[in-house]
């Protein structure tokens, strides 16, 4: 156990509820752990897929512009190249150009795990690929196309993870906002499970990190929907 892990935990603040205003923004938890080399470098590893879904809003139009955490501005915009760990060669061509990126972030992820010994990251990865996986075989599923066009780092999937009932209340859900947040309130519920609590150590700081990702998200989603009113 690090002390300095110990003094961080015992002092962060209780995440609120999804769309509730968090206690801290992700630049600001990142800069707690910056002296901490090994820490700094899996909590970077979790705070990446953020960075990685702004870039892929910014560039589909959907917002203006975001900050990165990870990232540089300029990556985030896509006038920079993404790090070579997230644009070298796939083990084999996807037909959705951005599954290419998103299966290099989680093999990324999970090679952190086993650099630095953290189950966390491993089972996390599995979990995160797992429920993509199922998510994309639904939609294939549905419009009568080849599943595993769309599948990414299935080597990675968890087998003892069942997304089933995830899976059809996104797909029975109203509008693309509510079936994000069946997606995100799963996400949290499985951090619930996994978190590690008391341990005080690093896993347990990831997991803090991944669910102040999610607090962050629908605050901002949030925010976003009252001033579209």
């Amino acid at each position: 156990m690090s002390n300095r892990y110990f003094f961080i935990l015992t002092a962060l603040p209780t995440l609120p509820d999804l769309g509730e205003a968090p206690p801290m923004d992700l630049r600001e938890f990142r800069q707690l752990t910056c002296e901490e080399a090994q820490a700094a470098a899996m909590v970077d590893a979790v705070l990446l897929e953020q960075d990685l879904l702004s870039r892929e809003a910014v560039l589909a139009g959907e917002i203006e512009q975001a900050d990165g955490v990870v990232l540089t501005n300029e990556q985030v915009a896509g006038d920079e190249p993404l790090p070579e760990f997230l644009t070298g060669p796939a083990d084999r061509q996807h037909r959705v150009a951005a599954d290419a990126m998103w299966e290099a972030y989680y093999r990324y992820v999970r090679r952190s795990a086993a650099k630095y010994n953290s189950p966390f990251l491993r089972e996390w990865t599995g979990f995160e690929v797992t429920l993509r996986n199922a998510l994309a075989e639904e939609r294939a599923n549905k419009l009568g196309l080849d599943v595993h066009d769309y599948l990414i780092a299935d080597d990675l999937v968890d087998e003892t993870e069942s997304m089933t009932e995830a899976v059809s209340a996104w797909a029975e859900a109203p509008d693309p906002l509510s079936a994000l947040k069946v997606l995100d309130q799963r996400r949290r519920q499985w951090l619930e499970e996994h978190s590690r609590y008391f341990t005080f150590a690093v896993d347990e700081l990831l997991a803090y990190a991944r669910e102040l990702v999610l607090v962050n998200r629908w605050h901002v989603l949030e925010q976003k929907m009252s001033n579209d009113q």
